[in-house]
């Protein structure tokens, strides 16, 4: 409680930003993206924390280390990098544990991400209420720190309650101005009754309750009929962010409407493919949903 602030309201965590200009879908890479882009010239490209930050050293990894996220990934002066700051528990624990101590938090704001994705603490069903919220608000709290450092941050949204929505309305509607976007992990709604039972109707609160012109960025769904209902909720505000199209690629998968088909050609040629199959997709759901939010 006292590493929270003494409290599980959100009212003292603020908010500011701009999100910047990004495409529908935003492929995630593990590394530079000079080999992968080479004819795509893609807007965008996301990278996820443990290649950031070591999961072993707690410490950013020598790739990253005293040089700009772009020159890191190799990108183009108009392309823009975004850190998806999820990882497993212990990681993004160990990032809380070490953002002010050993500078991580400073580190990782000097480096010039377009966007941050805010590490994400776990909320699970099994842990105790208290759990629950003191994660709650440490998910805004990492975002917050980030923007007072300089950088662009979304806070990651997790919810297992009605009530849990209805605070995360009252807080985005009241920071409506300054809030460049939010961020939801889909990683952990696997199963049916999950997706179900607890992401749609979550979802569905957070369309109807967020401010209409904030983007929401969303990871860990792939498959076209969640992907339409994402779609459906959320319109043209939808940022998708998955690493779909390059791990089907390195497995000789091309996406097409098909579904997934086994090809020979060179990964770095379906992963063009895939990730314009991909922003085909959302954009195209867009259109037949008449881009609403």
């Amino acid at each position: 409680m006292a590493d929270v602030g003494g409290t599980l309201l959100f009212d003292d965590i603020g908010a500011s930003g701009e999100c910047p200009d990004l495409p529908s879908y935003v492929p995630q890479v593990d590394g530079k993206v000079t080999s992968l882009d080479g004819r795509l010239f893609w807007p965008a490209y996301a990278v996820g924390l443990r290649r950031v930050v070591s999961p072993r050293s707690f410490r950013v990894s020598p790739m990253f280390r005293g040089r700009s996220a772009h020159t890191a990934l190799g990108l183009g002066a108009q392309q823009r990098a975004v850190l998806v700051g999820y990882g497993e528990d212990a990681l993004v624990e160990a990032y809380w544990t070490h953002r002010h101590r050993r500078g991580l938090a400073e580190e990782i704001a000097a480096m010039g991400w377009d966007l941050i994705l805010a590490p994400n603490l776990s909320v699970y069903r099994n842990q105790p209420r208290a759990e629950n919220l003191i994660n709650m608000r440490r998910n805004l709290m990492v975002a917050s720190e980030l923007a007072a450092l300089g950088a662009t941050a979304a806070p990651c949204l997790y919810w297992l309650r009605l009530e849990d929505l209805h605070r995360y309305a009252v807080w985005s509607q009241g920071n409506a101005d300054r809030l460049p976007a939010v961020a939801v992990n889909l990683q952990t709604f696997r199963s049916s009754a999950d997706w179900e039972e607890i992401a749609v109707p979550g979802l569905a609160f957070l369309a109807a309750t967020l401010p209409e012109d904030l983007p929401v960025v969303i990871t860990g769904t792939s498959t076209a009929d969640r992907l339409a209902q994402l779609v459906h909720f959320f319109g043209a505000r939808l940022r998708l962010v998955s690493q779909h199209a390059l791990q089907l690629a390195r497995h000789g998968r091309l996406l097409t409407a098909e579904g997934e088909v086994f090809s020979r050609s060179l990964p770095v040629d379906l992963f063009t493919e895939n990730v314009r199959h991909y922003a085909s997709l959302v954009e195209g759901c867009e259109r037949a949903d008449g881009g609403r939010g």
